[in-house]
């Protein structure tokens, strides 16, 4: 069953509501989900970026929203998206509990399936990605690393956060962040440095990477395409298309991979002006790289499932 472009515009609405709906957002969060918001120009239901603006100036509601929703898939799929959005930075606020809590009865789903869902999406955003805690670098650690097997390793990182731009299940898409606070958290221990994930954030946000900001764009263009929510299997069929990728996750994997390598090779020692910069300019090229990688990309999406996924979130 297809949803109707006024349904989808709808969920997009349900998903920004869900990005504001914790009132303490840093600002450098809202700046990227307005940035992401802009960056849907045209598209065949309309502007992101006047969804935005009715939703920050408080033009359209929940109940606006919900009443435009009419068949089950797309309930079912809108508060799946509003849970990873709500949820990307790996935490539930109290306001982000009360908003799903709202939308959830306002939609009418099972509660029962619905708890299920939040508690499968903060199994894999709220994965720990150390045990340890942040330290300071170890003496000369960096001399012993192996550049080419970590050039290698966040390559083939780029490549199965490409590939999961082609599963259809919203988790699938939320399972990105994770995997790139893992690569960034191998980079900084390969250095000698052993982060927290409060660092990893910082280090991401600095760089310019917004944890519900970047979900919102993945899931968005995915959903536009017609790729979320698919049923049969857990894999788009006739994967060969990529009608929706852009190859954007792949691009942000490599460049945050390239920049960390930089930034903890360094010592930390790029400015935060700096760190901004050279990640912006590494994902321009790393956009172009994703084509040349695009059918180990597709070969990777074939091996995939929901398992495997959470398999790899849990660094099993």
């Amino acid at each position: 069953m297809s949803m109707q472009p006024d349904e989808t515009r709808a969920i997009l609405t349900l998903c920004l509501l869900a990005s504001f709906a914790d009132g303490e957002k840093h600002a450098r969060e809202r700046d990227e989900i307005k940035r992401v918001a802009q960056g849907f120009s045209q598209d065949e239901v309309g502007q992101l970026s006047t969804l935005y603006q009715d939703v920050l100036l408080k033009r359209v509601t929940l109940a606006d929203v919900i009443e435009r929703l009419r068949s089950a898939e797309a309930k079912q799929l809108g508060y799946e998206m509003a849970v990873c959005v709500c949820d990307a930075d790996g935490t539930l606020s109290d306001a982000e509990q009360r908003f799903l809590a709202e939308t959830r009865v306002a939609l009418g789903l099972d509660a029962s399936a619905a708890a299920a869902f939040v508690s499968e999406a903060q199994a894999i955003a709220g994965l720990p990605v150390s045990s340890g805690q942040a330290a300071g670098p170890a003496i000369a650690a960096h001399a012993a690393v192996d550049e080419a097997a970590l050039d290698d390793a966040i390559l083939n990182a780029a490549i199965v956060n490409g590939a999961l731009e082609l599963l259809p299940e919203t988790l699938s898409t939320m399972a990105i962040i994770p995997l790139q606070m893992k690569l960034v958290w191998r980079i900084g221990k390969e250095y000698g440095f052993e982060l927290d994930r409060g660092h990893i954030k910082d280090f991401l946000a600095t760089a310019g990477v917004g944890l519900s900001s970047q979900y919102l764009e993945q899931a968005g263009r995915k959903l536009l395409g017609g790729l979320l929510g698919k049923l049969g299997g857990g894999l788009l069929r006739g994967v060969g298309q990529q009608a929706v990728s852009t190859g954007m996750s792949f691009a942000t994997t490599y460049a945050l991979g390239q920049v960390a390598k930089r930034y903890y090779a360094g010592g930390r020692s790029l400015s935060t002006q700096m760190l901004k910069d050279t990640y912006a300019r590494t994902v321009q090229d790393a956009q172009g790289l994703s084509a040349r990688y695009l059918p180990d990309i597709q070969a990777k999406a074939r091996t995939l499932d929901a398992t495997s996924v959470l398999s790899m979130v849990r660094g099993a």
